[in-house]
């Protein structure tokens, strides 16, 4: 079942398309017309988002027939595959076609790219993790779309975990007193994780008692250092201007995890089209 907020998404994205109405399609398309339609994975990758593009056929025709060819997941060597077959009301197939593909390509996009970095690391340990560098409106979409590529989701807002970065401990004035503040406060169970930029904030984290300690932009040489310092007192996460092609070093590094805003803020959208014929 899809949460209320991503059935609220799919209408406000269908009122931007169709506006007062789809004018080339109740032009040219009878009423009435029934129509069948394949969606079709045209490049290598992994799809995620079927039930929301079904969702928006859906709301354009209840009674929509679909049928789910592939699987969501799984990785696809050589396409084209279908992905989707659908049969129903034509007008609304062609009324609904930009808007699921643009929901589907996105986060299979992103579903992508997520299974692409945990091939890099495949076997090394190394946990790929998303940020919250996300799209306004999509991150519940984006988050699963990066779990569906194999990755885990880091936190879902501010919410849920505590993360001191460079303005928090600007504004606590140092790194051992923005620590020991949320160590104060922190909800029972959440670890505190700090952003350490220097082997001096690695080294006030430890003394302040954080569980968890971000890298921010160091090479995968200062990682490694960084690792042997803190000699497993606290977990250590990578982040910040990382590539793909920098992976398996840093997955050599000693870190446990690496944390990537490209999952979600530069994926490219992954090549699907749909195709509609007459019932």
């Amino acid at each position: 079942m899809l949460a209320a907020e991503v059935e609220d998404l799919i209408a406000h994205a269908l009122a931007e398309d169709v506006g007062a109405g789809d004018l080339t399609t109740e032009a040219v398309v009878e009423r009435g017309r029934r129509g069948r339609a394949l969606v079709v994975q045209k490049a290598p990758g992994v799809v995620f988002g079927l039930d929301v593009a079904e969702a928006v056929f859906r709301r354009l025709d209840p009674a929509v027939g679909i049928e789910r060819r592939r699987a969501e997941g799984e990785w696809l060597e050589e396409p084209p595959a279908d992905v989707l077959a659908l049969e129903g009301d034509a007008r609304a197939l062609l009324t609904g076609e930009r808007v699921a593909l643009n929901f589907l390509g996105h986060l299979s996009g992103v579903a992508t790219v997520t299974a692409a970095c945990v091939r890099e690391v495949r076997g090394t340990g190394l946990e790929v993790l998303d940020t919250r560098k996300t799209i306004p409106g999509l991150r519940r979409l984006e988050k699963a779309a990066v779990a569906a590529g194999g990755g885990r989701n880091h936190r879902m807002g501010l919410w849920d975990a505590i993360l001191v970065k460079d303005n928090h401990i600007a504004l606590a004035g140092g790194v051992e007193e923005a620590v020991r503040r949320a160590l104060a406060s922190r909800p029972a169970g959440v670890p505190v994780e700090v952003e350490c930029a220097s082997r001096a904030d690695i080294e006030a984290a430890l003394r302040a008692g954080a569980d968890r300690l971000l890298l921010d932009n160091m090479d995968a040489a200062e990682l490694a250092e960084a690792a042997a310092t803190v000699a497993g007192a606290a977990e250590l996460e990578a982040s910040g201007g990382i590539t793909r092609s920098a992976l398996k070093e840093i997955a050599a590094s000693g870190v446990q995890s690496v944390s990537l805003g490209f999952l979600t803020h530069s994926a490219p959208a992954l090549d699907l089209s749909m195709s509609v014929e007459p019932a």
